[in-house]
């Protein structure tokens, strides 16, 4: 629930209203999923290098320029955990984006810190230029190959996964579905849709609406309906089946943070899990004149801080920088991005 086309859908709103509103690349080669038959979804593993950025605009801008794209230190094979940090961190990008669009900031903040860190494009529909818009439970699949391939490069037993948007449903489905509660100690979601959003309403009004949603997916460009994005709709089969019976699952860590003023996930309160367990962090809650919202959160200060807290408690110690951020900050650049 992130990304690209959401701004897409974004500037589109402003400008023909509520029918734009409904709903809400590469250097090696896309690979197609093996173990999962009539799978039509790609993932690849990006390796062209590409500068670190401080802006979620700028890194937009630059993996659209620069398919295929990773940030430094991200994708490094030869790297051997240390003793201080003994797991990888996997970094899942969100919808209609990319390992570089997303983690451009958090991704050498990690390796600088010593960690060995790895991202993958995932959820890509064969032929096309962007990931993250097919079906989530096929995602997950791809990320079960790649946490094996990271396993079996650095000889650690466990690594631990950070998803932004999307990814943290993705990567919530591999870890409570398909096993990977045994390979992952810590399941971090940023900005999380784990009980889905309602996009302002819309969604409930289409789906109430006879022929709604068929309409939708038939005047509307096909990035702005995607698979994925309807899976994360509030009620959608997906998360109803992801949810049921405990959204955790034994032996894995769960932390989730959002934003009460996420431009996508309302109401607000569907990003935490409702297990006991889990622990479950707001940025407005630690620091209110903090009012980031969605798009801008992977690449905020405060938030890139906590993550590093979350991962590592001893870097808790010292408390992220608490700034004033309006609330909408980064979302006109954003929509700019993708009109020029």
């Amino acid at each position: 629930m992130r990304a690209h086309r959401q701004m897409r859908w974004a500037a589109a709103a402003v400008g023909v209203g509520l029918a734009a509103g409904i709903l809400w690349a590469p250097v090696a080669a896309a690979e197609e999923v093996p173990d999962l038959p009539g799978a039509s979804s790609v993932w690849q593993v990006p390796d062209r290098v590409g500068p670190a950025q401080s802006a979620h605009p700028d890194a937009a801008r630059y993996a659209r320029q620069h398919p295929g794209s990773v940030p430094p230190g991200v994708n490094d094979f030869t790297c051997t955990p240390t003793a201080v940090h003994p797991r990888p961190v996997v970094l899942v990008h969100g919808t209609d984006s990319n390992a570089y669009s997303d983690w451009a900031a958090l991704g050498p903040r990690l390796a600088g810190a010593g960690y060995c860190v790895f991202a993958l494009n995932y959820g890509g529909a064969p032929g096309g230029d962007n990931y993250g818009t097919e079906d989530m439970t096929v995602s997950a699949g791809q990320l079960a190959q790649f946490v094996a391939e990271v396993r079996a490069a650095t000889a650690a037993a466990e690594v631990d996964i950070v998803g932004y948007s999307q990814g943290a449903m993705v990567a919530r489905y591999y870890v409570n579905r398909l096993g990977g509660a045994a390979m992952v100690d810590q399941w971090v979601g940023l900005a999380s849709p784990t009980y889905g959003g309602t996009l302002f309403g819309l969604v409930p009004v289409l789906e109430q609406t006879p022929g709604g949603m068929q309409w939708a997916r038939r005047v509307l460009p096909p990035e702005l309906v995607s698979p994925a994005l309807e899976q994360q709709a509030q009620g959608s089969p997906f998360l109803d089946d992801l949810n049921s019976g405990g959204d955790t699952a034994g032996g894995t860590r769960y932390t989730t943070i959002g934003s009460w003023v996420d431009e996508v996930i309302q109401p607000a309160t569907n990003i935490a899990l409702r297990d006991g367990s889990a622990t479950n962090l707001m940025i407005g809650d630690l620091c209110p004149s903090n009012q980031s919202g969605h798009f801008r959160m992977p690449y905020d200060e405060y938030t890139l801080q906590l993550v590093m807290s979350v991962l590592d408690p001893a870097q808790a110690a010292t408390p992220p920088p608490c700034t004033v951020v309006p609330a909408g900050t980064g979302v006109l650049e954003m929509i700019l991005t993708e009109k020029f």
